[in-house]
C-alpha cells in the first residue's frame, strides 16, 4: 500500500463518526460551496478599491478566470491520456459525496480552486489567501470523502498555480488587449 492509499484510508476512517464533521465535509466537498464562495470573492474584488487598486483587482479577476479555462483544458488533456480509478473504487470507503466516474488524476477541482487562488493573489494578497484556504479545504475534504488521493490534489493544485503564472506572462505579451477590454467594460459601466 502506497502513501496515497494510507492517507485516504486514515482520513476516511473518521468519516461517518461525527455528524458535525460529516456535515461540514459535505458542504466543503460539494460542487457548489467553494466555487460560489470564490466567485463572490472575485466579484467583490472586481468592484472594490480606488482607481489604481481597482485596475489591479480587475486584472487579477481576468487572470483568474482565464487560468481556470486553461487549467481545465490541461486537466482534460491529461485525463484523456491517463485514467486513475477513484479511491472509493479500489477501497471500501465511507462516501460523503456522489461517486464520480472520471479519472481521479489530476484533480480538476484542485486545479480550478488553485487557479482561482493564484490569479486572485496577483491582484490582492488578502483575497488570495482566502481563496487559497478555500481551495485547500476543498481538496482536503475530497480526500476525506474518498473521492481523490492526496497526489491527485497536489498535482491539480500545481497545474492551477503553474498555469496561472503562464497566463500572467501571456496577458503581458498581448498587452494592449487586457487594457482595451477593461476600458470597454468601464465605458459600459461594467467595471
Amino acid at each position: 500500500m502506497n502513501v496515497d492509499e494510507r492517507v485516504v484510508l486514515w482520513l476516511n476512517q473518521w468519516a461517518g463518526r461525527w455528524s458535525v464533521v460529516d456535515s461540514a465535509a459535505e458542504v466543503l466537498v460539494s460542487d457548489y460551496f467553494v466555487p460560489v464562495a470564490a466567485a463572490l470573492c472575485l466579484v467583490a474584488l472586481w468592484f472594490t478599491g480606488d482607481a489604481d487598486r481597482r485596475d489591479s483587482h480587475q486584472r487579477a479577476v481576468i487572470r483568474a478566470l482565464a487560468t481556470v479555462g486553461f487549467a481545465s483544458w490541461v486537466v482534460l488533456i491529461l485525463n484523456d491520456h491517463y485514467f486513475r480509478p477513484r479511491p472509493f473504487v479500489e477501497h471500501d470507503l465511507t462516501m460523503l459525496f456522489y461517486p464520480p466516474t472520471d479519472s481521479s488524476f489530476p484533480a480538476h477541482p484542485a486545479a480550478v480552486g488553485f487557479a482561482l487562488a493564484a490569479g486572485t493573489w496577483g491582484g490582492n494578497r488578502k483575497a488570495g489567501v482566502v481563496v487559497y484556504v478555500l481551495a485547500a479545504l476543498w481538496g482536503a475534504s475530497r480526500v476525506f470523502a474518498g473521492v481523490f488521493y492526496p497526489s491527485d490534489i497536489l498535482v491539480g493544485a500545481a497545474i492551477g498555480v503553474v498555469v496561472s503564472h503562464a497566463v500572467a506572462v501571456g496577458l503581458r505579451l498581448i498587452e494592449p488587449v487586457p487594457t482595451l477590454v477593461l476600458r470597454g467594460a468601464r465605458r459600459l459601466h461594467l467595471a
